[in-house]
């Protein structure tokens, strides 16, 4: 049945609306007045494919989606921003995820173009019932972290690359600029799938510990239309179980006291033992040297740099496997705070933060890769392939170079 332009319109006004944006919001959007968006809604204006791509990008949209058979009312960003409505208020927040789920489409159809399959590329579920406390929670989310590394080979061992992580997962990623109190959000699209967008603005380790942090989400709250983790809903218990996740994730409860033991620390200060042979008993007592096992700031700086996470995550996860107590916590913290931390890190060249390889940059890398392999076939035109170059900041005159040094230039 072919698409009337009463229906054409009435789709436009529900993606809108389910956005929140008003019509003048739109209109500026797309550079169209209110009345000529209150138009094309009614159907009494026709729309150019150029005002509809437009149209589709302001609302976070596939262009195809207007012309589907079955319309989705409402999509990933549009219960986002339904749900947290100054995200939608904030013009380049809004055009900045508008931008991670357009390259996503597009990522999306290149693999489709090229026959991949990311179907067997899929994180795993954890089903678990709403925690009923913070304490529950932790205990949740340090369970499902356990299980994860397990079921992904990790062991005790560091973790490496988590954008490579989350890639193998079927986990797409993205850097965006973000109000201070967000480290990152997570969207569930039903055309491409999981996206976890992290803050751009925050420091490497902490965009590094977001990203478990919405692992955490990926893996236990998939049912949600979406998560954004925001510093005042850090007592939330699903917020709470995250952390507790990100934490035994990262930082592996077994890793760190293997560790600790390494650098002959963490031990107790006096053992006892009782050799038994079935006839008698022989006690046996071994004391440390007094203050021996007493970790110090230099030894943090070396777990944390061992783990990829910052000093003050790494004290507190000493704290909370009862490695060291809450006055030495104090004490270490103390001097944390003085610097000495850092004077510390920077003479045991342990202070270079673990970068991963970009989330925008691993993408970027991605997306061009198929893009050129997909004109390379002949699947998508040389302005297409410009135009996708385009959206990672590339010029056309790149591609051009790149094509001709590639022996693959028009005729």
């Amino acid at each position: 049945m072919p698409l009337t332009r009463e229906e054409l319109g009435r789709r436009v006004r529900s993606a809108r609306e389910s956005c929140g944006l008003t019509q003048e919001q739109l209109g500026e959007a797309v550079e169209l007045s209110r009345i000529a968006i209150s138009q094309i809604e009614a159907g009494s204006r026709s729309v150019s494919s150029i005002e509809l791509d437009r149209i589709a990008y302001a609302v976070g949209r596939d262009i195809k989606a207007f012309f589907a058979d079955a319309f989705v009312e409402q999509d990933a960003l549009a219960a986002l921003f339904r749900t947290e409505a100054q995200l939608a208020e904030q013009v380049e927040l809004r055009h900045a995820l508008q931008d991670c789920l357009a390259l996503g489409r597009e990522m999306t159809n290149l693999e489709r173009l090229l026959e991949i399959d990311r179907a067997q590329l899929r994180a795993a579920s954890y089903e678990r019932p709403a925690p009923k406390s913070r304490w529950d929670a932790i205990q949740q989310g340090q369970r499902i972290a356990t299980e994860e590394r397990q079921r992904l080979g990790l062991g005790a061992s560091p973790i490496g690359d988590l954008v490579e992580l989350f890639e193998s997962q079927g986990v797409r990623t993205g850097l965006v600029t973000l109000p201070d109190n967000i480290s990152g959000l997570t969207l569930w699209d039903d055309k491409i799938g999981i996206f976890v967008v992290i803050n751009s603005d925050h420091s490497a380790l902490r965009r590094r510990f977001s990203l478990a942090h919405e692992y955490a989400h990926v893996l236990i709250d998939r049912e949600r239309s979406g998560a954004i983790s925001r510093a005042e809903n850090r007592t939330e218990l699903l917020e709470v179980r995250a952390n507790a996740f990100a934490a035994e994730f990262m930082m592996p409860a077994e890793g760190v006291v293997q560790f600790a033991q390494a650098l002959g620390k963490g031990g107790a200060s006096r053992a006892q033992v009782a050799v038994f042979d079935e006839a008698d008993v022989v006690q046996v007592e071994q004391r440390a040297t007094p203050g021996s096992q007493d970790i110090q700031l230099y030894d943090a700086a070396l777990l944390a740099h061992h783990f990829g996470v910052s000093r003050i995550s790494a004290l507190y996860r000493l704290k909370n496997l009862r490695l060291i107590d809450d006055r030495e916590f104090q004490r270490l913290k103390s001097e944390e705070d003085t610097g000495a931390g850092r004077a510390i890190a920077n003479f045991l060249a342990a202070d270079d933060p673990v970068e991963e390889r970009g989330t925008r940059d691993e993408f970027r890398r991605r997306f061009l890769g198929l893009a050129l392999e997909a004109n390379r076939r002949e699947e998508i035109t040389q302005n297409k392939l410009t135009e996708l170059a385009a959206m990672v900041g590339m010029g056309r005159h790149d591609v051009e170079r790149v094509l001709s040094s590639a022996g693959l230039g028009q005729a």
